[in-house]
C-alpha cells in the first residue's frame, strides 16, 4: 500500500524495506521502513503559516485523488477513521459530563449536531487519519514529509481536517480549506472531528493536573473552534 501511495504523493511517506514475522521473540509483525529527515512540527518552527497550510492542502488532496480501490476500510483497527463521526456521539456526552461547568456545552452540542448532520456523498478517498503535529515532518521551516499511516484508510476524509482547528492559524486555515476546495458540509465534519478530539483531550486533562499546560491548550483550541463556528454562521 505503501509504496502505492508514496508514488502519487508529493512529499515523501514512510515505505517500507523489510518486514519480519512474529516468532517465540516478538508475537507480532514488523517492519522496517526507510529514516526521512525532519522535525515534528510545531507552531513555533512554522516559517511560513499560510505556506504550510496550502503545503498540507496539496499533499491531501493528492492522497485523496489516488484510486480508493481496494484500500483498508474503516473499523476497530483504525479508531473508526473515516467513518461516521456517531462512533463518538457517547464519548463526546461523557466528556461534557466531566467538564461540566468548564465549558459551554449547549454550544458544543450546537456544533456537534451540525458536525452529525452533515452529509458525506458516500464516495471512498483515501484519508491519512491522525494528521497531527507529530506526524507532520519539517525541514527549514517547511512541510518536508508526513509520517505514520497505521490509521490510514480509504472512507470520508473529514477526520484529515481536524488539524485545521488543533494547529493552523486563522489565516492558514482559510487558504487550507479554499486550496483543498472543502464545501460546507465537509467542512462541519472536519470541525466535529476537532470538537470531539479537543473534548476528549481537555476531559483527560483535567482529571489529571500534572497535565494542567495541556488542558490550557486544548481549551485554546476549543476557543478557536467556537470563534470560527461562530463567524461562519453569523449571518445564518
Amino acid at each position: 500500500m505503501a509504496p502505492v501511495l508514496a508514488a502519487r504523493l508529493p512529499l515523501p511517506i514512510p515505505v517500507p524495506v523489510a518486514k519480519g514475522r512474529p516468532d517465540a521473540g516478538y508475537p507480532f509483525p514488523w517492519s522496517i521502513y526507510r529514516w526521512l529527515d525532519g522535525e515534528p512540527a510545531s507552531v513555533d518552527r512554522i516559517a511560513d503559516p499560510v505556506r504550510f497550510a496550502i503545503d498540507l492542502a496539496e499533499f491531501l488532496a493528492a492522497l485523496q485523488g489516488v484510486d480508493a480501490a481496494g484500500g483498508p476500510q474503516p473499523g476497530v483497527h483504525n479508531w473508526f477513521r473515516g467513518a461516521t463521526l456517531r462512533t463518538y456521539d457517547k464519548e463526546v456526552e461523557r466528556a461534557l459530563a466531566t467538564l461540566d461547568g468548564h465549558v459551554d456545552a449547549g454550544l458544543v452540542r450546537e456544533i456537534w449536531a451540525r458536525a452529525l448532520d452533515a452529509r458525506w456523498d458516500g464516495v471512498d478517498r483515501w484519508f491519512h487519519g491522525d494528521v497531527a503535529q507529530g506526524n507532520l515532518l519539517l525541514a527549514e521551516g517547511r512541510l518536508a514529509a508526513v509520517i505514520d499511516f497505521g490509521t490510514c484508510g480509504v472512507g470520508d476524509p473529514a477526520c484529515d481536517l481536524a488539524i485545521a482547528w488543533t494547529m493552523l492559524t486563522a489565516d492558514g486555515r482559510e487558504a487550507f480549506r479554499e486550496k483543498l476546495s472543502v464545501d460546507d458540509a465537509m467542512w462541519a465534519r472536519g470541525r466535529g472531528w476537532a470538537l470531539w478530539k479537543t473534548l476528549a483531550t481537555c476531559a483527560y486533562t483535567l482529571e489529571h493536573p500534572e497535565d494542567a499546560e495541556d488542558f490550557v491548550a486544548a481549551r485554546r483550541v476549543l476557543d478557536d473552534i467556537y470563534f470560527e463556528y461562530a463567524a461562519q454562521h453569523a449571518d445564518h
